[in-house]
């Protein structure tokens, strides 16, 4: 192995390492904070952050590995996205029936923090944005939380103009339709890396 793709990998393997700690140190904050404010959109950004720092150290561990790692490696991060997005229906559908009292101001200062710190992520990398399969999928969680958290700072907005939940409820089904459409554009990238992988590992046998 090259030094210069030693190099590589380290970087993104840093780089994972840090967008991995502020995701679960985001994911916390969320969580605490959609519960107090009794938030929908919140909860569904927690656990989204909660899914990505999941992914991130999934990626970590695939760095060094085989392209058949690194598919499997983003065939996480899209089930994730899935489950993401049908848990966050649920408690959706869940608050529409039993009613909910969520406080805009709170929304609006959490997801103004968190869009800062998912710029960051997606600062961090974009130097990879068009690497390998799982570093794609890293991209596209970033890019979709960022999404996420100006949904939030206008529901918030809304939540305490018409003191009402709907507008919390409906980001948070945009966020769950968001996660849904990550997930399968993320598993249909696995599926074509794998693929592709399969056929240059049958082409290096047929020349063998």
């Amino acid at each position: 192995m090259s030094t210069g793709h030693v190099r590589k990998e380290d970087a993104e393997r840093h780089v994972l390492l840090r967008v991995l700690l502020l995701n679960a140190g985001l994911a916390t904050a969320l969580l605490a904070g959609g519960l107090f404010a009794d938030s929908s959109g919140l909860l569904a950004n927690a656990l989204d952050n909660t899914s990505d720092a999941l992914t991130y150290a999934v990626s970590y561990f695939a760095v060094s590995r085989s392209q058949r790692w690194k598919s499997r490696a983003a065939t996480i991060t899209g089930v994730m996205l899935l489950v993401l997005a049908f848990g966050v229906t649920a408690d959706a559908i869940r608050r529409f029936i039993n009613g909910s009292d969520p406080s805009g101001y709170l929304m609006m200062i959490m997801a103004l923090a968190a869009a800062a710190i998912n710029a960051w992520c997606i600062k961090l990398l974009k130097a990879f944005r068009r690497e390998e399969v799982n570093l794609r999928a890293a991209w596209t969680m970033s890019l979709n939380d960022f999404a996420s958290n100006f949904g939030i700072v206008v529901a918030g907005i809304l939540v305490h103009l018409v003191g009402n939940n709907w507008p919390d409820l409906t980001i948070a089904l945009v966020i769950a339709a968001v996660a849904l459409y990550g997930g399968i554009k993320t598993l249909r990238d696995a599926s074509r890396n794998r693929e592709e992988s399969e056929q240059s590992e049958q082409g290096k046998a047929a020349r063998r």
